[in-house]
């Protein structure tokens, strides 16, 4: 595993083109494009690890994603995402393709393949629904509707502030007409089957938001980035951030880890410079966060006498992802020999997402409204050369911040007795579901660690543990302050918040973000790529 160069004071003594406020995807892609076209750039990370949730972490023999379990469409080299992938990790991140049924979808009743390519999960549809097949082909095609007409609402965030208020209505009105509607409002026009709605809507633990709350538009993107199958970086999801940040530094680029930014100096509605947590001032022509929009506006520019914008009403546009907990599993013997499959997980209580989820939410002693099942070292084909004779396993389902609220004030493993048996409990009450999914585990399992709300908010900054930034409700995507230049002059955004979620879509901000700083369109680079 790479060694990160910690934060010194002699960083803070020289000036800078662009400094990168956190290091996730977005950030590292900014980054890296930055210091391509010979921008001086310094990459500020307040964890110990650099990559936001494409860094991993170990127990023992084990290791774990935190965040990437699968990405769409890479495989194919001349796709977009894989050519900027391409790009600024100098070829050298590579990628394992998953089994064709990349998505199990699975209900007390039954389960459900979603099997690539596009063709054949259509087929499958069909023999699950045999009477329901002009809604799926109709679903279909609104799938490949919406996602041509994002590109609109993806190029007007690249345009200067003023010229994209003015274009803002016009080039996105046919996007407006699938993101304005829920999901579930949408389907429900094109059939009444309850199961096959449950049954479409079973990725949208992908976006954070059952299909009563989320943008149709959101859960197109998702849906259809999966059709072609899913792809697992080689090597686990930490090369991400290693490539990049390898080829940051051969272009003169600098990162920094436990690099915490208190402040980001304003003078006159102007960014100029980011307070360290330790007092240090380090001047830049440009500051960009990708940090998240409500964490940027709420901790980093609050209360400063020199804020002119009134950040309220932009504020009040956007709510926070609900969060979550994750069991990290350790197993002493490798994928092969316990049988694990690379096909994902989800497991369901039932058909209807938002009445689980509710139920769920309002008593947390109810079943789980779902429960994401990933097998990273079935996924990665070095995997037992790196870790032999063992595997891993993440399974993930929703929380509610308010149940650890109680502990926020408490440090990192050392929260005491009470936090310990919440997490003991809930970690049963998981293993309790993968016992009935996961065979021939049981006698397998060595390690086990529970990370809750309060885990992302100490190892991520989400400040409420959120899963997924802001949410991608309808009224989000009509916000059209969420694009790389923020209102104060010189700071810029990039990230999740600026596109939408998902890592391929982090990662486009990047390049979105760049071509806003830079004034010129970076994405004739990745058109240029052979």
């Amino acid at each position: 595993m790479k060694k990160w160069n910690t934060y010194n004071f002699q960083l803070s003594q020289e000036s800078y083109d662009a400094i990168i406020i956190g290091s996730g995807i977005g950030g590292l892609c900014s980054a890296a494009l930055l210091s391509m076209k010979g921008k001086k750039v310094l990459v500020l990370e307040k964890h110990f690890k650099i990559g936001g949730w494409t860094h991993t972490f170990r127990r023992n023999n084990y290791e774990w994603d935190v965040g990437i379990h699968y990405i769409g469409k890479v495989h194919k080299p001349d796709n977009p995402i894989r050519k900027l992938f391409d790009l600024i990790s100098d070829g050298k991140l590579e990628w394992c393709k998953m089994n064709k049924n990349y998505d199990r979808i699975i209900f007390p009743d039954k389960y459900y393949n979603f099997v690539a390519p596009k063709s054949q999960f259509v087929d499958d549809m069909i023999s699950y629904f045999p009477k329901e097949e002009y809604a799926i082909i109709k679903y279909m095609k609104l799938l490949d509707e919406t996602v041509k007409s994002s590109r609109n609402y993806f190029i007007n965030k690249a345009m200067p502030r003023w010229a994209g208020s003015i274009s803002y209505q016009l080039m996105n009105r046919k996007f407006f007409k699938y993101s304005d509607r829920t999901t579930l409002d949408v389907l429900s026009s094109l059939t009444n089957n309850k199961k096959l709605i449950g049954v479409l809507t079973g990725q949208w633990g992908d976006y954070g938001l059952p299909p009563g709350q989320s943008s149709f538009a959101m859960h197109a993107l998702v849906a259809h980035h999966y059709l072609d199958g899913g792809n697992y970086p080689r090597g686990t999801s930490r090369k991400i951030a290693e490539t990049i940040s390898d080829f940051i530094e051969k272009n003169g680029g600098k990162l920094a880890i436990n690099a915490g930014v208190k402040k980001i100096k304003t003078h006159k509605n102007k960014a100029v410079a980011v307070i360290m947590e330790n007092g240090d001032v380090i001047e830049s022509k440009k500051i960009i966060s990708s940090i998240g929009v409500v964490n940027t506006l709420k901790n980093l520019l609050n209360n400063d006498s020199d804020l002119t914008i009134d950040t309220k009403s932009d504020l009040d546009g956007v709510q926070q992802t609900k969060s979550y907990v994750c069991l990290h599993l350790g197993l002493n013997s490798s994928a092969k020999d316990l049988g694990l499959e690379n096909t994902n997980l989800w497991v369901y209580k039932d058909y209807d997402h938002d009445k689980s989820v509710q139920s769920y939410l309002n008593d947390k002693e109810e079943k789980f409204p779902v429960v994401y099942i990933s097998f990273p070292s079935a996924k990665d084909d070095t995997w037992d050369k790196i870790h032999p004779n063992s595997a891993t396993m993440e399974v993930i389902t929703l929380s509610k911040w308010s149940w650890y609220q109680n502990w926020e004030k408490l440090k990192w493993r050392k929260r005491g007795a009470d936090y310990e048996y919440e997490k003991e409990k809930i970690s049963k009450k998981i293993m309790d579901i993968v016992f009935n999914h996961v065979e021939g585990i049981e006698n397998a399992i060595d390690y086990q660690e529970l990370s809750t709300p309060l885990t992302v908010k100490d190892l991520a900054n989400y400040q409420k543990g959120e899963m997924y930034g802001i949410n991608h409700s309808p009224k989000r995507f009509r916000q059209d302050w969420l694009k790389p230049q923020s209102k104060v002059k010189n700071l810029y955004f990039t990230g999740q918040d600026v596109t939408t979620v998902g890592v391929s879509s982090a990662l486009f901000s990047g390049l979105l973000t760049a071509s806003v700083v830079l004034k010129e369109n970076l994405s004739n680079l990745i058109k240029k790529q052979p």
